[in-house]
């Protein structure tokens, strides 16, 4: 049997001299055997070559080779503490270049933000993988014969026939606490102008969800301060709960404001806008800024304007800067602004990979897409940490159809939806919560025992006026007790309505309801009601700050605190009419 003949070739800016390819020679025979030929192609690689055998295994000896390899040494140094820097510089002293054996690429098509690359035998889906150009992709298609893989930056520089190298790794991100207050694009790198982040950790963008056993039953609330929620809809640390509803209904908003009612509760809050404009993220972080709440929040930006594998990438990259937080003990709230973009990004993707469609044109792991990246929010036991992370995230719908493919899919795999109507935004409800079609499947365990005890049966309630209101709305004569009954449901939902950015703390919260449920605002034209309401907490945080302090910091409410609040308000109620006119 005939022994194989390797072929090396050398790629340099001049051919090897007699010694040099004797000293080639000389390795190739100890590693391939005594049959090897060995050609020059001239290639511009200064201070150095690079070396091919088989079209298969690849010996960087360039300038950029032995850097790497340089890297990668003092990486195996990091961990050391405070004798890090006399290591480094023995590191750097007495290193020695080796001879490496590297895979080698070659692209054989690249565009749109997609590249096909042949001759990677052995690369493994999510590895990263470096092009000539510096321009790093990641590989998300595995076929017989050639790999596909997304790029990170612009394709421009890439052409048929260049070099690809793997380096075994997949994507991670920058994490750590300076991180905070920072405006980030999806690689982790700062787009805010205050310059660079100094991080010493990356965290892997794809990371298997907390197991069973790691997690616990979510038990503890993640307040809003939106009364419409946190008194029907509780979202607790470690849930999942879906913002849906159509374009400009207030989904954002909803989700900003959460953030806001972070503040001085010790929670870290990271928003991850996918394929929104850059003018309206900037304008939102000003907004958080005046409103102090940077101080406490992370901002992962991918652009309408980004490549799709950003937009891809994104939620992802928050989720792990999220995770980082959630296993030193903290909580985490991460808004995902918003899912359907992020879904149209992989669609784009997976269509320039070729992979075959299905329902509206997308890919058959959709559901997969979000599921795995929503099962990493969870409540930890407390053997791992005790920290959360609670999910919020954000889908738009068309005409208000639910029934979507996309709205389906994550409705089915979070706990619960806040849905947002159209028409309720238009007639001046906001937030524009509809209350038939919203759920919470946490419940009262998100919920403290006075802001339980003070909902009561407001559900119920605003249940029986929208039924009366249906049956009433061309009833000309109608009694007493059903007129008194639609004053009291049109004076709840007036009372739900609630400015921007001006989130509620709990107590002020159970205050309303307890004053609204007992019919103490009866009194009250509908319209005066949320000026009235002002002018009831104003009222309280002067004359019951005992009473105040103590539901805000036990969250428990006994019956003579309710009773006492009712009181009040219906003295204060009273008082108010016969001064206006009412």
């Amino acid at each position: 049997m005939t022994e194989k003949i390797h072929h090396a070739v050398i790629f340099a800016d001049h051919p090897p001299n007699e010694e040099q390819k004797s000293r080639f020679m000389t390795f190739l025979r100890r590693e391939y055997g005594p049959n090897v030929t060995l050609n020059w192609e001239k290639e511009h690689i200064p201070k150095g070559f690079r070396l091919v055998v088989d079209e298969e295994d690849f010996y960087d000896w360039s300038l950029d080779g032995r850097l790497r390899q340089l890297k990668s040494s003092l990486k195996e140094l990091r961990g050391e503490g405070s004798n890090v820097i006399p290591l480094i510089r023995e590191t750097v002293r007495n290193w020695k270049p080796k001879v490496m054996v590297e895979e080698l690429g070659t692209v054989s098509s690249a565009g749109d933000g997609i590249a096909t690359v042949t001759g990677l035998d052995h690369v493994v889906y999510g590895e990263i993988l470096l092009f000539a150009n510096g321009v790093r992709g990641m590989v998300q298609d595995l076929r017989e014969y050639e790999t596909g893989c997304i790029l990170f930056d612009e394709d421009g520089d890439i052409c048929q026939g260049s070099p690809v190298w793997r380096t075994e790794k997949t994507a991670g991100v920058p994490v750590g606490e300076d991180m905070i207050g920072r405006v980030v694009n999806s690689l982790g790198a700062p787009i805010d102008g205050k310059g660079e982040i100094s991080v010493r950790h990356t965290r892997p963008i794809e990371n298997p969800a907390p197991g069973i056993i790691d997690r616990r039953s979510v038990f503890r609330p993640m307040q809003t301060g939106i009364l419409a929620i946190d008194s029907m809809f509780p979202i607790g640390c470690g849930q999942r709960e879906l913002i849906i509803g159509d374009r400009q209904t207030g989904k954002t908003a909803i989700a900003i404001d959460t953030i806001l009612n972070q503040k001085d509760k010790d929670v870290i809050c990271i928003y991850v806008s996918i394929g929104q404009k850059a003018s309206a993220v900037a304008q939102l972080a000003q907004n958080l800024r005046d409103q102090g709440a940077m101080d406490y929040t992370i901002i992962v930006h991918a652009s309408a304007s980004d490549p799709a594998p950003l937009q891809y990438i994104a939620p992802y990259a928050g989720c792990a800067i999220g995770e980082y937080f959630m296993e030193l003990g903290k909580d985490v709230l991460i808004v995902y602004d918003d899912l359907s973009k992020h879904a149209v990004a992989y669609r784009t993707l997976s269509l320039l990979l070729g992979r075959s469609p299905g329902r509206e044109a997308y890919p058959g792991d959709v559901f997969y897409l979000h599921s795995r990246l929503l099962e990493r929010s969870a409540q930890l036991s407390d053997e791992k940490g005790g920290g959360s992370m609670t999910a919020l995230p954000i889908v738009e719908t068309q005409a208000g159809d639910v029934s979507a493919y996309i709205p389906t899919n994550i409705i089915s795999i979070t706990d619960g939806q806040i849905f947002l109507e159209s028409n309720l935004f238009f007639a001046g409800q906001r937030p524009a919560v509809n209350v038939g079609l919203s759920v919470s499947r946490v419940g009262g365990d998100a919920q403290t025992k006075a802001m339980k005890k003070a909902a009561g049966a407001i559900r119920l309630d605003l249940a029986q006026y929208r039924e009366m209101e249906v049956f009433t709305q061309f009833a000309s004569d109608l009694d007493d007790s059903t007129k008194a009954q639609l004053v009291y449901g049109q004076g709840l939902m007036r009372l739900l309505r609630q400015d921007q950015s001006h989130p509620l703390k709990q107590y002020e919260q159970v205050i309303l309801l307890c004053a609204a449920l007992d019919h103490a605002l009866t009194v009250v034209p509908i319209d005066k009601i949320n000026g009235f309401a002002r002018d009831l907490l104003a009222y309280f945080s002067e004359n019951h700050r005992t009473l105040c302090d103590r539901i805000e910091q036990s969250g428990t409410l006994k019956d003579e605190d309710r009773e006492e609040i009712v009181q009040a308000a219906r003295q204060l109620a009273v008082q108010t009419a016969a001064e206006r006119g009412w």
